[in-house]
Formats: structure tokens, C-alpha cells, sequence
């Protein structure tokens, strides 16, 4: 792994669940952590924050740790912070996303304990009752033995109202050479630079991409200079932090789901979604841009591929004004107390030739495959269960 790779874990005494149920937790980079295991596949999710990482994915020839860990362990920064920052790392559900008047950023769901509710030998289920939101929140991760998947879902019971969300990987390319890392995502209808300054110059931070430009390709973004720069490739633009944000394509019959892509040396990274739940992903870009505590300029080399349903990351009040209504642009989804809501995501790897680079699509490839091809022409197909995305 590629933060906190000499931070073993430590066993803990067994988390309890409901009916006397126990199931063994290590601490982790610092947190206590569930975890759950294939031959394919090992990942944690901390017990606090429930935030997935680190995960490692056993490819043929190499073993992937995609997933980002921070720069520093949950005791060693500033008690005061969020736990969203003390324990980041990985992937973890936004509900609401960004900022609100009455819970903690992104919510009780990236910041509060999880209730172990059940644990298999392939499957792990957590809950939390926020009081942020009042929301029963069901957290499902699945591994399939023979796949290199994570199958999650996040189940939402007793919400009411508009509410924006979101789902938040977090991926380390601090050991991968100045852009190698190749970035792709399936097509998108609008790309656009965060509206307002996302790096906050007043506390010594920076951006470099111009505000509010919207682009129609990804390899020309353009820059506060007046140059254009290629998102495509990563880690660049040292010494910034960035936000974009990007709205798929609805789904047809050729392209059921969207994906989003990143090819370090080796294998691919990939995420799968349904656009009906998360219609837009936001790339954050960060690579050195903020110097205040807990940052200090050491979070090098992340990208956050996050999936939402939000106006970038400006929170649920924003996302409820519906800015982006013209364009046909969701920015919130209508709960009711009476319905549950099912939020689906498939992120997997696969191992793929030194000349793989770019991905350029990611289509089915029967009920329960995936054919992944790069820029060169050639393609790898994995097992993976689409569907799942669908309820």
C-alpha cells in the first residue's frame, strides 16, 4: 500500500453485533477497522467514518493498492478536525455531500460509527442512524470469489426531502512517474472547472484551473494563465489542488452503465454506476496545493473520483437552489420517509499490458463480464455482475 505501508495491523478484540454476533477487527493506519477477504480481493473499512481502504486487489503477476491512505494516522493531527479528516482514506458515502448547517462536512455517514449488522465470509454489513439527516443508512460490501470486485450498495431508509450525495473515491498516485497514470471516463454531455475558487488563496493555497470554464474533452481544461492543460494524464500540476465536474451521458442499451477509469503501470482501476443515481463525477486534483493543517502540503498525487448527485462539492443548501436546471443537470434527489433508496457501485481492477494506456470504453460483454479496451486496440474482458447496478 502506498501510505502507511509500515503500519501493520494490530488485532483488536472482536466488534460486537446484534444477537452476540462478533467479528474480528484490526487497526489499521491508525483506525479500527472491519475487514473482509477473498483470494482476489482484502479490504478494511474503518469502524469510525466507515471510509473503505486500504484495499488490495491480488492480480496475476502483482498485487494493486489503488486506494489512498493520508499522510498522517487519526492521532496525529488536531483532534478538533472532522473525523472525515482525521480518518480519511479510500472510499466513503457522502450524505449530504459537502457542507451543511446542522452535521459535519459530508455528513454523518463520512464522519460517525458504523454498527457491525453482519459479517460472512464474503460479505460485510453496516449500519448507521444519523442525526444530521435522521436517515437509516445501510452499509453492503460484497466480494465474489474468482472476481476482482467490490460490489457496494448503500441502502436509505427514513430521508426526507431534497438532499444531495455521493460516493468518494480517493485513489494514491504519488508513486506513479509524472504523468503516467491515464484518467478516462465513459462520455459525458458537460464538463465544467469548479465555479468559484476552489483552493482558497487568503490561506496560501492554490488552483490553477480557470473558474467556471467549461470544456468538451478532457485533454484541453483550461488554466488561470490561459493555457489548456491534459486532466487525462496525473500526477500533474504539482503543488495545486483542483475541482472538476463532469455529467454523463444518460444510459442506452449499448452503454447500460457509466464508468470511470485509471490506468497505472500494470492494471486498470475502474468504477461502474448507474447515471440514474449518480449522474455527475467530480475529479478532485489533488496535488500539494494546500499548506494548512492537516495538508501541509504532503497530500501529493491523489485523485478523488467521486460519484454524486450535487452541484460540485458546495453542499445540500447549494444543491437544493437546482443551478443547473436549464441544462437538465440534477443537483438533488426527493427522498420520502416511506421508500427505501438503493445506491449501487462496482469499483474493481484488472491486470492489462505495459501498452495498455487510456482507457477508451468499457462496455458489457454478456450479463456477467465487462470488456475493457485501451487506446491501443487491444482488450481485456474480467467477470464482473453489471447488473447489480440495477435495482
Amino acid at each position: 500500500m502506498a501510505s502507511g505501508e509500515d503500519d501493520p495491523p494490530k488485532a483488536l478484540t472482536p466488534a460486537d453485533g446484534p444477537l452476540g454476533m462478533r467479528h474480528p477487527m484490526n487497526t489499521i493506519h491508525g483506525a479500527p477497522s472491519y475487514t473482509l477477504k477473498t483470494t482476489e480481493v482484502e479490504l478494511a473499512v474503518t469502524q469510525t467514518a466507515g471510509h473503505l481502504a486500504p484495499v488490495t486487489f491480488h492480480l496475476p503477476g502483482l498485487k494493486a493498492s489503488p486506494y489512498s491512505l493520508s499522510p498522517w494516522t487519526p492521532m496525529q493531527i488536531d483532534q478538533s478536525l472532522p473525523n472525515l479528516l482525521t480518518y480519511l482514506r479510500g472510499d466513503f458515502l457522502c450524505l449530504p455531500f459537502g457542507g451543511q448547517q446542522n452535521g459535519p462536512p459530508h455528513g454523518d455517514t463520512a464522519n460517525a460509527a458504523w454498527q457491525l449488522v453482519s459479517a460472512s465470509t464474503h460479505q460485510l454489513t453496516l449500519t448507521q442512524t444519523s442525526t444530521d439527516t435522521g436517515a437509516t443508512v445501510t452499509k453492503n460490501f460484497t466480494l465474489i470469489p474468482g472476481q476482482h470486485a467490490i460490489y457496494c450498495e448503500h441502502l436509505i431508509t427514513g430521508l426526507e426531502g431534497r438532499w444531495n450525495y455521493g460516493n468518494h473515491p480517493v485513489l494514491d498516485l504519488s508513486n506513479v512517474p509524472a504523468g503516467a497514470a491515464r484518467i478516462a471516463t465513459s462520455a459525458f454531455r458537460f464538463g465544467s472547472v469548479y465555479a468559484g475558487e476552489f483552493s482558497n488563496p487568503a490561506a496560501g493555497e492554490t488552483g490553477v484551473l480557470k473558474p467556471s470554464a467549461e470544456f468538451a474533452s478532457l485533454t484541453s481544461v483550461p488554466m488561470k494563465d490561459g493555457s489548456r492543460t491534459d486532466l487525462t494524464r496525473y500526477p500533474a500540476r504539482a503543488g495545486s489542488d483542483d475541482l472538476i465536474m463532469l455529467v454523463n451521458e444518460p444510459a442506452s442499451a449499448a452503454q447500460p452503465f457509466a464508468w470511470t477509469a485509471v490506468t497505472f503501470p500494470g492494471y486498470v482501476w475502474f468504477s461502474l454506476k448507474d447515471v440514474a443515481d449518480f449522474p455527475s463525477t467530480l475529479f478532485w486534483l489533488s496535488n500539494g496545493g494546500r499548506p494548512g493543517h492537516p495538508w501541509e502540503k504532503r497530500h501529493l498525487g491523489r485523485l478523488g473520483l467521486e460519484e454524486v448527485c450535487s452541484h460540485f462539492c458546495d453542499g445540500v443548501d447549494v444543491a437544493r437552489e437546482d443551478r443547473l436546471a436549464a441544462k437538465g443537470i440534477p443537483t438533488s434527489r426527493l427522498f420520502r420517509k416511506d421508500e427505501r433508496v438503493r445506491l449501487p457501485t462496482i469499483q474493481a481492477a484488472a491486470a492489462v499490458p505495459a501498452d495498455f494506456g487510456q482507457v477508451q470504453s468499457i462496455v458489457p460483454a454478456g450479463p456477467a463480464a465487462v470488456r475493457i479496451t485501451g487506446e491501443n486496440g487491444r482488450s481485456v474482458t474480467c467477470p464482473i455482475n453489471w447488473q447489480f447496478l440495477k435495482s
